[in-house]
């Protein structure tokens, strides 16, 4: 507790929530009548309190005797004997409690004792007052024992207040007044028997009646006098006026003074004054106790403080080395993984790498390698992990790609765009060709880039009918997407991962060449789709148009129509029909092909009847298959004027290695007539000798 707290204390102000309960706790051991040590009652007020110190102890007991020495327990008829020990006694002496006690200790008292204690607390303050009064702050007006009351304060005043000083004045009892004497008669003055001398009474030891009163005995000093030793005070010669950080000494003139007007005044009393000295002695010894105790605590602090950075130096250390080892080996599984796996191949396209869920009864049914992982496709391509995702990885621009982009003519007119692969690509694309494309069983009706099929087998189902419908799909391998062909990889049983990986080998965005601060990039333009060029594009466009082939027949066939497919060309037959049935043809045409994705070509449709020329992928199929007349008669002007001028003169074009592009030429016509190209063979073998 700090000095200024035990100054308030002093003073009897500002309770604290300590104080009352070690006061309700002393008040319920007197109800109960029990003795108790002041550490009793310490005990009890801290049990609650589960970081409770010696301090607090220590606290509470300063407290119980505090309560003790401010009359708390001896109205109750409590005394401390010679051990420290609180008890009832058989007779308590009666001592007047401070004004500041009654108040508190009043519900404990009877009430007879209250009243008493009420008379000597307004006697100490040489108050006037009525028994009245006294009975009001007793009892309340209305109560049906306030008479009664009022009749034992008449009684108590008329015994107590004559001997403090008190005389009865008109119904109020008054300190000082001396009642006048009542009138005497001069009958009652003659019946008066004459005057006895008695001895005065010796003088009665001054009665105090409470600490708070000041006694006579101290009463030596007078206002003058006391004014005369202050003015002699010289305020630069001492060293404690100002000072609000202690206590003065009482060496001191003036505090000695000041002491002494608080007890003349009745504020305090010397034993308080001598408790506030010591309190003040004791701090002007210990006050640089904390001082030190701080420099201790700091320098103990800062030995901690440097043993918690010291702890979190080495935390941080174990921290950075732990997340070292981390990164180490997070990228020695990164450079695992990119070793033997592959799980991100570009933007929008890796979604399916991590699933390696795969249909081994559909890839054993149609005879595929049983590929699950990336790392499968890449030992059965023979190419190594990192190669492989070179192929695969797509990039929306690049630098580099892995297509050879040119442009050719159409017959038609316009520009047709190949895109021929690298070597590497393209040699990887035919592994795919022959491991697995070439094992999908494809429908009867396709005929375009199948071994033992041609245009010819395109062309002989629809010789001789009555009329002959081509139409044309717009944009064929451009329409098969990549997801088209990654849908496809996974229809026969492999896994996604798997899918993704032949998806993204077998297509390519269409891409445009920009330059870009001075250098030239390839940007990708559109999405990812079937190549013209590759090697795989044909197969896969075969294996994805298997349902169109399947509706495309089984709706046309029961209407009596023939149907052959060569790539996006597509051949109707039939041998009677009528006008009015080709538009529901073309229509049913038009729906099937569009629900599967693709578009039919409007400049390219044409129907023949047999009274003009009908062809089929440039075969003549009248009455027999054969090579339109215009082509026939090129080729023997070719070979008639080659005897005279030779053969090089004939090479207009200045096409190299002419011969072998007559050759071929020569050869196709054998396919289609075997007759009339022997005759062409033989032309040609003439003219070259």
């Amino acid at each position: 507790m700090s000095f200024w707290d035990q100054v308030k204390r002093m003073f009897g102000g500002g309770g604290t929530a300590q104080q009352n309960l070690v006061r309700d706790a002393m008040l319920g051991r007197v109800a109960r009548k029990e003795r108790f040590t002041a550490l009793d009652i310490a005990n009890e007020v801290t049990a609650n309190d589960p970081h409770r110190t010696a301090d607090d102890l220590r606290l509470a007991s300063d407290t119980v005797h505090r309560l003790f020495k401010d009359g708390l327990l001896l109205p109750l008829g409590y005394a401390q004997d010679a051990g420290g020990t609180f008890g009832p006694v058989s007779s308590p002496p009666l001592v007047v409690p401070p004004p500041n006690v009654v108040g508190v200790v009043g519900s404990g008292l009877s009430q007879e004792q209250r009243i008493r204690a009420s008379i000597h607390a307004r006697a100490a303050k040489k108050q006037p007052f009525n028994s009245m009064e006294i009975a009001a702050e007793i009892t309340r007006t209305n109560s049906p024992d306030f008479m009664t009351v009022a009749t034992l304060v008449g009684r108590l005043c008329t015994e107590l207040l004559p001997g403090l000083g008190y005389s009865l004045v008109s119904g109020t009892w008054r300190f000082g007044v001396v009642a006048p004497p009542p009138a005497v008669t001069t009958q009652q003055r003659q019946q008066q028997s004459p005057p006895v001398r008695v001895a005065p009474p010796p003088p009665a030891a001054p009665l105090v009646l409470n600490s708070y009163q000041a006694n006579p005995e101290i009463l030596g000093l007078s206002a003058d006098e006391l004014r005369k030793r202050a003015v002699k005070i010289n305020p630069y010669r001492t060293a404690w006026i100002g000072r609000v950080d202690t206590i003065p000494p009482q060496s001191d003139e003036r505090t000695a003074l000041i002491d002494r007007g608080l007890i003349l005044r009745g504020l305090l009393t010397e034993v308080q004054i001598a408790e506030i000295h010591r309190v003040g002695d004791l701090w002007l010894r210990f006050h640089d106790a904390d001082r030190l105790a701080t420099a201790a605590a700091a320098k103990t602090a800062d030995d901690a403080i440097e043993q918690i950075r010291e702890a979190k130096r080495k935390k941080r250390e174990e921290r950075k080395q732990a997340a070292e080892a981390k990164e180490l080996a997070r990228v020695e599984g990164v450079a695992k993984r990119r070793a033997e796996d592959i799980i991100y191949l570009g933007r929008g396209v890796s979604r399916g790498l991590t699933d390696r869920r795969v249909d081994v009864e559909s890839l054993q049914k149609l005879g595929l390698p049983l590929w699950s992982t990336p790392a499968d496709v890449a030992k059965g391509l023979d190419l190594t992990i990192k190669q492989l995702r070179w192929l695969c990885f797509h990039a929306e621009a690049t630098r580099k790609t892995h297509y050879v982009y040119f442009e050719i003519e159409k017959r038609s007119g316009g520009k047709r765009l190949l895109s021929a692969p690298h070597a590497l690509l393209k040699a990887t694309q035919r592994k795919v060709l022959d491991l697995v494309l070439e094992k999908i069983p494809l429908e009867a009706e396709a005929h375009g880039f199948v071994k033992g099929r041609s245009t010819v087998t395109n062309a002989t189902p629809h010789v001789g009918q009555g009329v002959v419908l081509n139409v044309d799909l717009k944009n064929f391998f451009p329409t098969i997407s990549y997801r088209r062909v990654r849908g496809l990889f996974q229809s026969f049983g492999f896994s996604p991962a798997v899918a993704t990986v032949l998806g993204l080998l077998c297509t390519e965005a269409p891409r445009r060449k920009v330059s870009f601060e001075g250098a030239e990039w390839w940007v990708a333009v559109g999405e990812r789709c079937l190549p013209q060029g590759a090697p795989t594009s044909p197969l896969i466009a075969n294996a994805i148009s298997r349902k169109l082939d399947r509706r495309l027949r089984g709706r046309l066939a029961k209407k009596g129509w023939v149907y052959t497919r060569y790539a996006d060309d597509l051949s109707f037959s039939k041998k009677t029909f009528t006008r009015g049935e080709l538009g529901f043809v073309h229509a049913s045409i038009r729906h099937v092909v569009e629900d599967e994705g693709f578009a039919l070509n409007p400049k390219k449709g044409r129907a023949q009847g047999r009274g003009g020329r009908q062809d089929v992928t440039g075969i003549v199929v009248n009455e027999k298959p054969g090579v339109p007349r215009d082509e026939l008669k090129r080729l023997r002007a070719i070979l008639h004027q080659a005897k005279k001028t030779g053969l090089e003169a004939q090479n207009r074009d200045k096409v190299p290695d002419y011969r072998r592009v007559l050759e071929g030429k020569i050869a196709y016509v054998m396919m289609v007539d075997r007759a009339k190209g022997q005759r062409l063979k033989a032309a040609l073998d003439e003219v070259t000798g």
